[in-house]
């Protein structure tokens, strides 16, 4: 019996993060998303896999939960991350732009594009309430109304280039601080 059938609503996150090479910070942010606000573990949230390429120092992060437990357990994980990594002192071969560097949200079973969408948004604007400094740009269905894809932000943002951070210009916050740097969602 497939998990729609049973009325699951299941979403998950591709958590990417710039770091890899300090396995206790990755694990961390990966608990973090695993707890609920009373430092109990949240019993419907799950990160499936972590994956770390300590060349690129990038990792990424899998977390399933219920289309509406995911935003709350993303935003525990981003908050750790912006907490624990410091863009600028990040050294590795793959670009990136922010701590978090991106938030994907992509839906597993009876859940649309559209609201996986409006997950990454209005994690992205709770992201802005709580850390100082937090810049995004947006993509896919989060990035209303044009709709761009990630390829399309990457080129206009000169991803594939390191640029100074202080030219480059969000779709939600200020010009990006160095700390921090650019998060895509």
């Amino acid at each position: 019996m497939s998990s729609s059938r049973l009325g699951l609503r299941l979403a998950a996150c591709l958590l990417n993060i710039s770091e890899a090479r300090r396995k206790n910070i990755v694990e961390n942010i990966a608990k973090a998303a695993l707890l609920e606000k009373n430092g109990q573990t949240h019993p419907e949230v799950s990160v499936l896999n972590i994956f770390s390429d300590r060349d690129y120092n990038r990792s990424v992060i899998t977390i399933a939960a219920s289309v509406d437990d995911l935003g709350n357990s993303v935003l525990a994980a981003c908050l750790e991350a912006f907490q624990s990594i410091n863009m600028e002192l990040q050294e590795g071969v793959h670009p990136c732009l922010g701590a978090v560097d991106l938030i994907p949200i992509y839906p597993l079973s009876g859940v649309s594009v559209e609201e996986c969408g409006a997950v990454a948004r209005s994690l992205a604007e709770s992201l802005l309430l709580h850390v100082p400094g937090c810049s995004l740009f947006l993509f896919g269905e989060a990035d209303l109304p044009e709709k761009r894809t990630l390829v399309q932000r990457r080129k206009q943002l000169g991803w594939f280039t390191r640029r100074d951070f202080s030219t480059l210009e969000p779709d939600l916050g200020a010009a990006p601080a160095r700390r921090c740097g650019l998060t895509g969602a």
